[in-house]
């Protein structure tokens, strides 16, 4: 039981994701946001998901198989966001640019059959396309003053690093590992996938990370999941006692982003210094499954370890007293002082091993955005995956 949130759950119903309403809501709620873009016929940028249209089949009568043969504005007609839209937005404007929120940008790679797709050994396409996506997307970033350090990109990309070398992007990239191939479906992707994964222990995966020059460590739920977290050959990593030591021993401070990050161990997950995608964006939902209040800003608003403690004694019956005045009394990483600030910044680097000097990094986030590898809570795909069809113009 989760309380009050349980009983809101079933009032409360996300907007589509990747939607412009979808994204602002998260933005509003938690540190930051994860959607994804892909380029259109005309290269443009557009926000979608799946390789095809997501629309009802009616929709896609006679019209291209794969979204990539699509106009950017046949799209927007059919009610998907533009790139440019979403940052023309003032609200995305002063959160994610003034306000220090997170966007992860993951960038889709096309069907390999597609007019731009490359083909299935086409790996010279593939790194070119991927490139081009960063160059738009950087290229209207920039034109909107949004920080590097508030952005990712990152795509399930085998060529990633050489992707960044030729777009010359100077914002946070990494490699989604294992890799994903752009066709089949969840079945065989998975079946693809396995392999992969069980040959790749957590520590392995940081050090693919690191040599790749990956700025940031994006990990999948399953290896802190007790059904899969003993699949890959070495030892496994985990949320508590000694696998959270070996965790923490591999990460060494490098930022990890953990998708999808499930309720029950949300708690656990970001005190073990790591930030969640999550697809729970209810504000109703206040309560875990854990036994924990929860805390939707650990990265915008960051909490000494004494005030964890303190959110730690919160009941199902009192959680909600408790959240409104430690969020009353706390102050946003931009309000902070110089002596929280550097009491936080110093926790977090004791607590989670971060191999980086306190002053370097008080010095390197002076404004509202909090450090690179603190923990934060992230929309996915805004206030997180909805049902197929995203869209039904018909319906509207």
């Amino acid at each position: 039981m989760q309380g009050g949130g349980m009983a809101a759950e079933k009032a409360w119903s996300p907007a589509p994701e990747n939607t412009l309403a979808s994204l602002k809501h998260a933005l509003h709620m938690f540190d930051g946001i994860e959607f994804d873009i892909r380029i259109t016929a005309d290269e443009q940028l557009i926000l979608h998901h799946d390789r095809t249209v997501s629309v009802p089949p009616t929709s896609l009568e006679g019209r291209p198989a794969w979204l990539e043969e699509w106009t950017h504005d046949d799209l927007v007609d059919l009610g998907f966001l533009s790139f440019e839209a979403f940052l023309d937005d003032t609200a995305v404007q002063r959160l994610w640019r003034d306000e220090g929120r997170m966007g992860c940008v993951e960038i889709k790679r096309p069907h390999p059959k597609a007019t731009t797709g490359g083909g299935f050994f086409g790996r010279k396409q593939h790194v070119k396309h991927i490139a081009k996506a960063m160059q738009l997307a950087e290229k209207a970033l920039d034109e909107r003053d949004i920080p590097p350090e508030n952005t990712v990109f990152y795509a399930f990309h085998r060529g990633m690093p050489a992707s960044a070398r030729l777009s010359e992007t100077q914002r946070p990239w990494a490699a989604l590992i294992p890799y994903i191939p752009p066709y089949g479906n969840r079945t065989t992707q998975r079946l693809q996938v396995l392999p992969h994964f069980i040959t790749t222990s957590f520590k392995r995966l940081v050090k693919q990370h690191r040599s790749q020059g990956s700025s940031m460590l994006p990990c999948a739920v399953e290896y802190f999941q007790s059904s899969t977290k003993h699949l890959p050959l070495g030892r496994h990593v985990g949320l508590e006692g000694a696998a959270l030591n070996r965790l923490t021993r591999a990460r060494r401070g490098m930022p990890t982003y953990v998708w999808p990050t499930k309720p029950w161990m949300e708690h656990d997950l970001l005190r073990a210094g790591m930030s969640g995608l999550t697809d729970h964006a209810d504000p109703a939902l206040r309560w875990l499954p854990s036994g924990h209040a929860r805390w939707h800003q650990p990265g915008l608003r960051p909490l000494l370890d004494s005030e964890w403690n303190h959110l730690k004694t919160a009941t199902q019956v009192d959680h909600l007293d408790l959240l409104t005045r430690l969020e009353n009394d706390t102050p946003t990483w931009a309000e902070a002082d110089a002596s929280r600030r550097r009491a936080l910044v110093t926790e977090m680097c004791k607590r989670w091993q971060w191999r980086m000097d306190v002053d370097d990094l008080l010095a390197r986030y002076d404004g509202a955005t909090p450090p690179a590898s603190a923990p934060r809570l992230i929309g996915h795909r805004g206030s997180g995956k909805t049902s197929r069809p995203v869209l039904n113009p018909q319906s509207t």
